[in-house]
């Protein structure tokens, strides 16, 4: 390990919506208790597939872990980890209820701050937006005065492409309070994962997630999102790596044959992305052979991408292996720490940097 580590992707396990009761008010208690909503769960993450939660993780009766304890004892202690920023995966974004999903979010964060945050200094989050983008903006409003919310989080495969004007007014408050956007694997399964219809096995949802990603950078890039907000940092969490490059090549390739219906992109989306967008590193999608990925690194033609993640409590590595086999240990301290810290204003601001 790295002194000074920041662990990018942790994910703190919500054990039910009895959890969340306590941060909703009176109307959403009775509504979820009268209706008999005691789970929320989504295909995107199921919760005894064995990639959801590493097996030694779990809990007596098969679990998750779902509370501070367990994460400082299997990743925070157990890695020295500086700091964590916690990404909750709670499937607020299911219901098609936009107030629902709203004062789920609402439950979500606030829980997250007092049973997290308040009780071990390392911790960080990402503020979890709801579905609607008005409520999502609320929800920024309200939370971006606590410094420990260090960025705001939506899935890669939402109701409307990312990149569209009607979030724009969500990207120019995540600008103005210096947090980035992190875009997380999983659906809000409003339209199939892949663009042939509905698959049928969950490894076939799980692969399909590149797809999402490679869509959501592509609108982005293409609405002009990175040019009206220069400031914002875009960090894709478990995307994984290895498509990055042959992707940026195709869409550099396009731009130039037909660059004059969108004249706001006006260098090569290579270089925007490589300024604004971030990668987690888990799950690392590569050989483990060392020349393959050092190509891979050449072709990414930069080192300030990579954000060091274990992505716990999922599958992704045995063992004490947090770093994917492979990477030039000379590169370790960027991603362990450096990346992190240019990324993320707000761990700077706490006395990490």
């Amino acid at each position: 390990m790295t002194a000074d580590a920041i662990d990018c992707d942790l994910h703190p396990g919500v054990p039910g919506v009895a959890t969340l009761l306590p941060f909703m008010d009176e109307y959403w208690r009775h509504t979820l208790k009268e209706r008999g909503i005691e789970a929320l769960e989504s295909a995107s993450y199921p919760p005894h597939a064995p990639s959801s939660v590493r097996g030694d993780w779990r809990g007596p009766k098969g679990g998750a872990p779902s509370t501070v304890g367990q994460l400082q004892t299997q990743a925070l202690d157990r890695w020295g980890t500086a700091v964590g920023i916690l990404n909750p995966l709670f499937p607020v974004q299911l219901p098609f209820s936009r107030d629902m999903s709203a004062a789920m979010a609402r439950a979500v964060n606030d829980w997250v701050r007092a049973e997290w945050l308040d009780r071990d200094e390392r911790l960080r989050a990402a503020i979890l937006l709801p579905n609607g983008i008005e409520d999502a903006l609320a929800e920024i409003e309200r939370l971006s005065p606590d410094r420990r919310f260090v960025q705001a989080m939506v899935l890669c495969m939402g109701e409307i492409p990312l990149g569209r004007r009607e979030w724009w007014p969500l990207y120019a408050a995540l600008e103005k309070a210096g947090l980035p956007l992190a875009i997380h694997a999983g659906s809000a399964w409003r339209h199939p994962p892949t663009s042939v219809g509905w698959p049928s096995w969950h490894v076939e949802e799980y692969v399909s997630n590149a797809y999402g990603f490679q869509a959501s950078l592509a609108s982005l890039l293409t609405e002009g999102v990175f040019g009206k907000f220069p400031a914002l940092k875009v960090v894709l969490v478990e995307s994984g790596v290895t498509w990055l490059p042959a992707f940026l090549w195709r869409l550099g390739k396009s731009w130039k044959g037909v660059r004059f219906e969108i004249p706001w992109v006006d260098r090569p989306p290579a270089e925007i992305i490589r300024d604004q967008v971030r990668l987690t590193v888990r799950p690392f999608d590569a050989p483990e052979e060392g020349d393959t990925i050092a190509r891979l690194l050449d072709h990414l033609k930069s080192d300030e991408m990579l954000l060091w993640a274990t992505d716990w409590p999922h599958a992704h590595f045995e063992g004490d292996a947090t770093v994917p086999p492979g990477l030039p240990p000379g590169l370790l301290p960027k991603i362990m720490v450096d990346n992190p810290r240019a990324t993320y204003a707000r761990i700077r601001e706490g006395g990490i940097a």
